[in-house]
């Protein structure tokens, strides 16, 4: 995933947008295309330019198998993957 560009950069070019300069000539100063225009806008909303949270919750998929994972594998613990996977779609 790639990272959030720097606080530093994010505040200078919503300072220039600020002082009169349009979003498309800041953008094209600093090099960042249209994320001005997010930027500006997460400023006026919260008065910060922090990026927000990257990524979402996943929710746990095999928490509701985890019984009787754990089972099988104190009971087989050469058990492979695919076996497991096997008899866990046999369940379903």
């Amino acid at each position: 995933m790639v990272r959030p560009l720097s606080y530093d950069l994010r505040e200078r070019a919503v300072k220039a947008v600020e002082s009169g300069e349009s979003c498309h000539a800041v953008a094209g100063r600093f090099d960042v295309a249209s994320s001005v225009v997010k930027w500006r806008q997460r400023y006026r909303a919260t008065g910060s330019v922090a990026p927000g949270k990257m990524g979402g919750h996943r929710k746990p998929v095999l928490e509701p198998h985890r019984a009787f994972i754990v089972e099988r594998i104190r009971q087989t613990p050469h058990l492979t993957l695919h076996g497991l996977k096997d008899e866990l779609a046999a369940r379903a």
